[in-house]
C-alpha cells in the first residue's frame, strides 16, 4: 500500500499542469490588444546579426523579418555576404518556403524554425486564461498550431513566451533590450532539441 501510494502521488504529480505545479492564481483580467507587438509595424524592417545551431552546425548571418501586411510577414536569414540561408514567408495559416539551400533543407529543422518564427510574429494569439504568481509576471495562456504557450507579461509588457507540455516547459523564447515595442536581443532555447536560435539587433 505505501508503494502504491507513493506511486500514485508521483503520477499526480507528473500530471499536474503548469499553472499548478508552479503555483500560478487563476485571474481576470484586461487583456491587452496586441500581446506581442516587436514585429507589428509596417513600416520597420527588423534587422538582427543571427546564429543558428542545430544539431553540430552553426549558421550565422543577417535575420531580417518584414511585416508586409496583416498576418503577413516574411523572414529572410542570410550570410554577411548577402548569400541567402533561408527565405520564407507565413501568411495567415499557410507557411511558404521561398528558398533554402541543401544543407538546411531538413525537415525536422524546417519544422522547428517554421514552429519558432511563428510563435515570434503571432501578434495576438486567443488568450483562453490568465495567471498571476505573487510578486512576479502575468501568464497569460493560449494554444498555437495545438501546443500550448504561456505569454509572461510585466506592466503590460512581453518579456518571455514558454511552450509548455503538462506541467513543464519546453522551449522559451526571451526578449531583452526593449526600446519603444523593439525587442533588440531575442533568445530562443529548447529542452532536449540541439536547437539554439540567437537575435541582436544592429
Amino acid at each position: 500500500m505505501k508503494y502504491f501510494l507513493i506511486s500514485l502521488t508521483l503520477l499526480l504529480f507528473a500530471c499536474a499542469s503548469f499553472p499548478k505545479k508552479n503555483n500560478l492564481e487563476s485571474i481576470s483580467s484586461h487583456t491587452p490588444t496586441v500581446i506581442n507587438p516587436y514585429f507589428s509595424d509596417l513600416a520597420m524592417d527588423y534587422i538582427y546579426k543571427a546564429k543558428i545551431n542545430f544539431a553540430d552546425k552553426s549558421f550565422g548571418g543577417i535575420f531580417v523579418i518584414k511585416k508586409m501586411g496583416p498576418e503577413h510577414h516574411r523572414v529572410v536569414f542570410t550570410t554577411e555576404m548577402g548569400n541567402k540561408l533561408f527565405d520564407f514567408s507565413f501568411i495567415k495559416n499557410e507557411f511558404r518556403i521561398n528558398f533554402i539551400p541543401h544543407e538546411m533543407n531538413k525537415k525536422i529543422l524546417i519544422n522547428l524554425l517554421r514552429r519558432d518564427l511563428f510563435v515570434l510574429i503571432n501578434e495576438n494569439p486567443k488568450i483562453l486564461n490568465q495567471y498571476r504568481k505573487t510578486g512576479d509576471s502575468i501568464f497569460l495562456e493560449t494554444k498555437l498550431k495545438n501546443n500550448t504557450y504561456f505569454y509572461l507579461t510585466a506592466d503590460e509588457r512581453l518579456h518571455k513566451i514558454l511552450k509548455t507540455k503538462g506541467s513543464k516547459d519546453k522551449s522559451s523564447y526571451i526578449f531583452a533590450e526593449i526600446e519603444n515595442d523593439h525587442a533588440r536581443e531575442i533568445k530562443i532555447r529548447h529542452k532536449n532539441i540541439k536547437l539554439t536560435i540567437d537575435l541582436k539587433a544592429i
